[in-house]
């Protein structure tokens, strides 16, 4: 797909503290032509009608009345991870723009973690640890 074709999806950024992971980024990549928050700012007019998406990771960027007037073409808020409480879904919805999520991406780490959790629970690795290893 040629790089004009790609849909224009507005990320806050690309790796860093606070970005979309960089492997996550490649992914998306490969079907959306991803725009960073900065670039978005430095150049408002030109992006702001291009942008048909908004890629939510871990609540940011944060979606506001502002930030939806600005993107008159915006189509959907994609949120990566389970549940949208972050998002004023009214505000959101009464714009037009529709909102989706990703509800299983977690069940897998959420079962990892709960089943290690009951291994050291029954085996006492804690309490193990402490008494072994105090400190």
């Amino acid at each position: 797909v040629a790089e004009e074709e790609l849909t224009d999806v507005l990320v806050l950024d690309i790796g860093g503290t606070h970005g979309v992971l960089e492997d996550l980024a490649a992914l998306l990549k490969k079907h959306f032509h991803l725009i960073t928050m900065k670039e978005f700012l430095g150049n408002k007019e030109e992006m702001s009608k291009k942008i048909q998406s908004v890629f939510v990771f871990e609540c940011r960027p944060s979606i506001d009345h502002e930030l939806l007037e600005s993107l008159p073409n915006l189509k959907v808020i994609g949120n990566s991870g389970i549940g949208v409480d972050h998002l004023d879904l009214k505000m959101i919805l009464s714009s037009g723009v529709k909102v989706t999520n990703t509800p299983h991406t977690m069940a897998d780490p959420t079962a990892d973690i709960g089943m290690a959790l009951m291994l050291a629970s029954a085996r006492r690795l804690v309490e193990g640890n402490v008494l072994n290893f105090p400190g």
